[in-house]
């Protein structure tokens, strides 16, 4: 009995093991990025009230409008990681130079989206110093979206080789080099123009430019990716490769517009409640936001291994990784929706003194807890039908999901009395809670059709026991 069982246990350790190796420099990388976001908060927010908003605002034009071409280089991590499970290597710098074609084409999206900003604010009738700021730090930030691409693409070439250190290394030097640049630029130091709120797109684009500066430097010199030689022969554009990798990275931008439009929505839906509603809304939101950082990067991180061993034809070791990811996200999740749920009024209490706000934020944390066993379920099994490059179902899946059930569920909870009695903000979470569960079953659902039908398709077992 303990001789059967020790290879089995072995397996899942060594497993888990290449799951941790690769969650952990992603988990680094990704809090990086929300921290850059709240260094632009925070010393926006010392200038002036005007100034915060601006680039709250122009943050909420900019970052929606980069999924497209996030979306065009997440899709390359699964490729990537297919050719070298598969031992196809040689075909990884051509697939990575059409990956920067793909994502050009995002970028071209996301600069006419920015060109569109002035129609959008006109819509808004905002005051035109807070308009000429918003403006501003979008032209500034455009300036960034070549180096963006270039990043995206070369970031999940790394990943998708199962290389996640050097987003971890980049995204520190980013978050190093992003707090002086905002100092410069938002206040004038050193002869240079005080922008104010614009400055923050002026320090954005030199992050963005400096990581993707950065990351070249490290394709083109690390010994691992020599023989691989990116940049070594440059290939023209293969519109068969293109289009493949738009149909695969689409889904999974969409899906993410889905997800971010959800909550950015919810908060207008229950705006009419009052600022102590939208306050404590938004303490939990962020929290929760926070605590998502780990299934996200598990998500990530799952994706790799699946697709190697898809790649490596292990169709049990794909479902192994699966499962592992499962059982720790589950289990973190449920440790920290205890932890808040036990401590939401302190945790609220750093955010705010007004105990109106931090009782109903503690409230809202309990249905948090919840929210982050449903959230972190669906994010690996989607991070799992990423590896098998599956993804057009699942924005189909996550909009439904999100949008007609979740977003409808909530208004009626928070805003009338169809259901219930209108219950307010509380409304919006339960909406949350049944539309990211219902993904979570869905998604399970779509998993098990097409790993079944990729074993069919490949006449490969789930139950083998690979050693990749």
């Amino acid at each position: 009995m303990n001789q059967q069982a020790s290879p089995v246990a072995s397996h899942w350790w060594t497993e888990s093991k290449k799951l941790a190796r690769l969650t952990g420099p992603i988990l680094i990388a990704q809090l990086t990025q929300m921290l850059m976001s709240v260094v632009d908060t925070l010393m926006a927010g010392r200038v002036s009230a005007t100034d915060l908003a601006a680039v709250s605002v122009g943050g909420s034009i900019w970052v929606p409008s980069t999924l497209i071409i996030m979306g065009m280089a997440l899709a390359l991590a699964p490729i990537i990681s297919h050719l070298d499970g598969g031992g196809k290597q040689r075909k990884v710098a051509n697939m990575v130079q059409q990956g920067i074609y793909a994502a050009m084409l995002g970028g071209a999206l996301c600069f006419i989206v920015i060109m569109c900003a002035p129609l959008i604010l006109n819509a808004m009738s905002v005051e035109d110093n807070f308009r000429d700021i918003t403006l501003d730090y979008l032209m500034y930030v455009a300036t960034a979206i070549p180096a963006l691409v270039i990043y995206m693409v070369l970031r999940n070439f790394c990943e998708g080789l199962s290389h996640t250190m050097p987003s971890l290394v980049v995204g520190i030097i980013g978050l190093i080099v992003n707090i002086p640049v905002n100092y410069v630029f938002i206040y004038g130091v050193g002869g240079f123009p005080e922008l104010g709120g614009a400055g923050c797109g002026v320090a954005t684009s030199i992050v963005i430019w400096v990581m993707a500066l950065s990351m070249v430097l490290y394709v083109s010199l690390a010994k691992r990716f020599k023989k691989i030689g990116v940049f070594k022969r440059w290939h023209a554009p293969n519109w068969d490769d293109v289009w493949y990798i738009v149909r695969i990275g689409f889904p999974i931008a969409t899906s993410m517009f889905f997800e971010v439009s959800l909550f950015a929505a919810a908060a207008l839906v229950i705006a009419p409640l009052g600022a102590t509603v939208v306050a404590s809304h938004q303490i939990a939101l962020n929290i929760s936001s926070l605590v998502y950082m780990v299934p996200l990067s598990l998500s990530m991180a799952v994706t790799l291994r699946v697709g190697f061993a898809l790649g490596a034809g292990n169709p049990a070791n794909a479902m192994l990784s699966h499962k592992l990811a499962t059982l720790y996200g589950m289990t973190f999740a449920a440790v920290n929706g205890l932890i808040m749920y036990i401590t939401g009024a302190w945790l609220a209490g750093l955010y705010t003194d007004d105990q109106a706000v931090i009782q109903l934020a503690a409230t809202l944390m309990g249905l948090a807890a919840i929210f982050t066993l449903s959230d972190t379920f669906q994010a690996i099994a989607i991070g799992t039908l990423r590896g098998y490059k599956d993804t057009k179902v699942v924005m189909f899946i996550t909009f439904v999901s999100y949008w007609p059930l979740g977003l409808t569920v909530g208004i009626l909870l928070s805003l009338t009395d169809t259901i219930v009695p209108s219950i307010g903000a509380a409304g919006m979470w339960v909406g949350f809670i049944v539309g990211l569960s219902v993904a979570a079953v869905l998604l399970t659902w779509r998993l098990r059709v097409v790993s079944r039908r990729y074993n069919e398709q490949h006449g490969l077992s789930l139950t083998q026991h690979p050693h990749a």
